[in-house]
């Protein structure tokens, strides 16, 4: 397909492989899709950013400066990755060992999450939706929907509402929105129906 004719913009300076674009997108200078990688509508990929083969990548993502996405990494709709976030796909890398893309481990990253930038996500784990993972933390275990890790390695600092505030600790946000403690993760508070007797 000829640059006139594609339905996202591809910088003149943008290696683009992928057949597999969607509507809207924008690859940035420097960057490089390989075939087989599958990016949404609506995306923007920044400046020198890598996708290998077997990325998917959802709608609406941003992926800024200096990222890296190799193979078996998911990204939902509406994900932000900041500047020079690093993922991971093999927890036991070896230069002389060749192997197979079954060996690599998956990464998710789940919808409306923001990663901040210089993070470093250990492969093989999924990081919930509305999540937040603060600049330069370590992320070595799966991470909670809503919840807010930080450090090194990452621990839980508290919760996000799907807004993007910092929840207080009576789980109720500025714009409305009510949460409940369910074990150690929190979820939205369930509404009365109209059938209630609350109601």
């Amino acid at each position: 397909m000829s640059d006139s004719t594609l339905t996202y913009f591809k910088h003149p300076a943008a290696l683009v492989e992928s057949s597999d674009i969607g509507n809207g997108t924008r690859i940035w200078a420097f960057a490089h899709v390989m075939e087989g990688a599958r990016i949404g509508s609506g995306c923007n990929i920044c400046d020198h950013v890598f996708v290998e083969s077997n990325v998917v990548i959802g709608n609406r993502v941003t992926v800024k400066n200096g990222v890296a996405l190799w193979g078996g990494i998911v990204l939902d709709d509406c994900v932000f990755v900041g500047p020079f976030a690093t993922f991971t796909n093999d927890k036991n890398p070896r230069a002389a060992i060749r192997k197979s893309r079954d060996e690599y481990l998956a990464t998710r990253v789940r919808m409306e999450l923001r990663l901040a930038p210089t993070l470093l996500l250990v492969c093989g784990i999924t990081v919930g939706c509305y999540a937040f993972v603060g600049a330069g933390a370590l992320v070595i275990k799966d991470v909670a929907d809503y919840a807010i890790v930080v450090g090194n390695p990452a621990r839980a600092a508290g919760y996000m509402c799907e807004c993007g505030r910092k929840l207080p600790t009576a789980l109720t946000c500025g714009c409305g929105k009510v949460y409940e403690r369910c074990g150690r993760a929190i979820l939205p508070a369930a509404k009365p129906t109209s059938d209630s007797v609350f109601a």
